[in-house]
């Protein structure tokens, strides 16, 4: 088994911290975008996609308008997938930074599937 490695990836968007905040880290705002169904329950958060089963989500840390940090239950212990919200400093654009854990050979196809998810997100966002 070869070991998963951080990835990080960018997206300018169009809208304020606070209202991208809530489309990544409320169950109604994820649902939106990320999975077909979402709930969470004492900072554990289930996905589903398609009527499967759940996949469930602890999240490990967060700081409002900031950034929100899941670790899949079933994934390894040092592995997570965040959320953060940046600033640039001259044009104060919000930019999104994905992180994430997968195989080396498997990074150019999650962060495809990132893209793809972020499609929806910016659609929803009207962005």
């Amino acid at each position: 088994m070869s070991k998963k490695q951080l990835y990080t990836l960018e997206f300018p968007v169009r809208c304020s911290p606070s209202i991208l905040y809530e489309f990544l880290a409320t169950p109604a705002g994820l649902q939106e975008w990320f999975a077909d169904k979402v709930d969470e329950w004492e900072n554990v958060y289930s996905f589903s996609w398609g009527g499967g089963a759940p996949d469930k989500a602890e999240v490990l840390e967060k700081e409002q308008d900031k950034f929100i940090r899941f670790r899949w239950t079933h994934g390894g212990t040092n592995e997570y997938f965040e959320f953060k919200i940046a600033k640039t400093e001259i044009s104060n654009q919000t930019i999104l930074v994905i992180s994430d854990f997968a195989e080396k050979g498997d990074i150019k196809d999650q962060s495809q599937l990132w893209e793809y998810q972020l499609k929806e997100l910016f659609h929803r966002l009207g962005a």
